[in-house]
């Protein structure tokens, strides 16, 4: 037999489910000494519901049948339906006006958003210095020249002041050096460029000389100039070295172009190609036979190797 059926009550009434949609007013004096939420039992009556449903606000927390079920309650808990507007109230933020709950994320926003810039900027400042740093590795690698790597001793350059200095080659004024026959000094003629314009004269007749003697710094071929001046036509002298007398004779044209008799205009240079030894040599201008001697001499120096130009 199914509940509902004994003749008591209609079938419908016995739907567990009828609380759902049925009124509550016939059983609201139907509650007695078993509690404020269990209805009493009527003899012969079926049981419509499981549970007394009560309208919203009605039901009460915190009674001892529920502790019983339940355990210990939270005093401070309240159901939500018995609170206004049936949500809790949260407790504005301490230290906000009117306004707050806007300042508040807005001011988080801010601080965000200085935070993101400077992190972008840290960012891009590496980025900066690393490609910097990668350049100038670049260079270091360009300028350890083909073949170098990380890690391989590359032999520093020598610096120019490393190398020894090229000693300096002689050179003396014509007045200085060792004469012999009719040759003698003078400055009666100007543009002499020896010191004070003293020059040797006399060369004109046989046998006269100026001998120079000078220290070569090693064995080797050199160049001795010799400064010289013409009454504006050509000549030429005997050149000896170390007491031998050379096959060709001393060129001493009239480069400078002057005209006949011009002595202070006919001032120039001329050069020859020589071997010396290392230590102390000797050169010998002379005046000898066949050889058209009319100059005067002002200087000679030496440059090291064939050149040109002193």
């Amino acid at each position: 037999m199914t509940a509902g059926s004994n003749g008591t009550d209609t079938p419908e009434n016995d739907d567990p489910f009828g609380y759902l949609y049925r009124s509550e007013g016939g059983e609201a004096g139907a509650q007695g000494s078993a509690g404020d939420g269990a209805a009493v039992r009527q003899p012969g009556v079926p049981r419509r519901s499981y549970n007394q449903v009560r309208a919203v606000g009605e039901r009460q927390y915190g009674q001892q049948a529920q502790q019983q079920a339940y355990g210990r309650q939270n005093a401070h808990y309240a159901a939500p339906e018995t609170l206004q507007n049936g949500a809790p109230r949260q407790a504005a933020p301490a230290g906000h006006g009117a306004g707050g709950a806007d300042q508040g994320p807005r001011r988080n926003r801010n601080g965000l958003l200085i935070g993101a810039i400077a992190v972008v900027a840290v960012v891009c400042v590496g980025i900066g210095v690393a490609m910097i740093s990668n350049s100038d590795d670049d260079k270091s690698a360009e300028a350890g020249g083909a073949g170098s790597s990380a890690g391989e001793n590359v032999e520093p350059s020598k610096k120019p002041s490393d190398k020894p200095a090229e000693p300096d080659l002689p050179k003396a004024d014509a007045g200085s050096l060792r004469l012999d026959g009719t040759a003698t000094t003078d400055k009666t003629i100007p543009g002499a460029r020896s010191a004070g314009g003293l020059y040797v004269t006399g060369m004109n007749t046989p046998g006269a000389a100026a001998t120079w003697k000078l220290d070569a710094p090693k064995d080797g071929q050199y160049t001795v100039f010799v400064g010289y001046g013409v009454p504006g036509k050509d000549a030429d002298a005997t050149l000896s070295i170390n007491g031998k007398a050379r096959d060709s004779k001393l060129n001493m044209k009239n480069f400078a172009g002057a005209k006949e008799g011009q002595w202070d205009k006919g001032w120039t240079r001329t050069f020859a190609w020589i071997d010396l030894t290392k230590g102390t040599n000797t050169i010998k201008i002379s005046c000898e036979q066949g050889n058209q001697c009319d100059f005067n001499l002002d200087q000679v120096w030496l440059k090291q190797g064939q050149v040109t130009k002193p």
